[in-house]
């Protein structure tokens, strides 16, 4: 699986924080075998995010891109809207089984506004900021991905 991964924060972007979700989601798809075809950073404006999505959608060299931040309830929380703004289909059950499985272990987990959605023949799901929170709601749909992928390329359900 080709992977792209988009890390959204203002504080990362301008180099006062260290980007420790990104990095955490790409060390955990490397450990299953998937391919980083790009990890890039952006701050939480909505424009700068969908030329991003748009880019790497488009380019037609990443099977999922995984964005990380922005899901919040934060004024500066705009990846959803982002994301849903250049997709054409929306997969609901990837994000609800994110929120569920969070909620679990943290009931603020309910809290996330993620989104998964198709654009073309990519997949993007948007993930929280945190680091654990990344890997977690990641390791709740990763099993998913690699069939759903499969699937969106033109594979039967079976």
């Amino acid at each position: 699986m080709r992977v792209s991964i988009i890390t959204i924060s203002d504080s990362v972007s301008a180099g006062h924080r260290e980007d420790g979700s990104g990095k955490a989601l790409a060390r955990r798809c490397g450990e299953l075998g998937w391919e980083i075809i790009s990890a890039t950073i952006v701050p939480d404006e909505e424009s700068a995010i969908r030329a991003q999505l748009l880019a790497l959608a488009d380019a037609g060299k990443s099977d999922l891109i995984l964005t990380t931040g922005g899901t919040g309830l934060g004024p500066r929380d705009v990846t959803p809207e982002a994301t849903a703004s250049v997709t054409n289909r929306l997969v609901p059950g990837l994000a609800e089984r994110m929120r569920q499985v969070g909620a679990a272990k943290n009931p603020n987990a309910a809290l996330s506004r993620a989104v998964a959605a198709i654009r073309g023949t990519t997949l993007i799901v948007n993930l929280p900021g945190s680091p654990r929170g990344a890997v977690e709601s990641f390791d709740a749909i990763a099993e998913l991905l690699p069939h759903a992928v499969s699937v969106l390329h033109g594979a039967r359900h079976d």
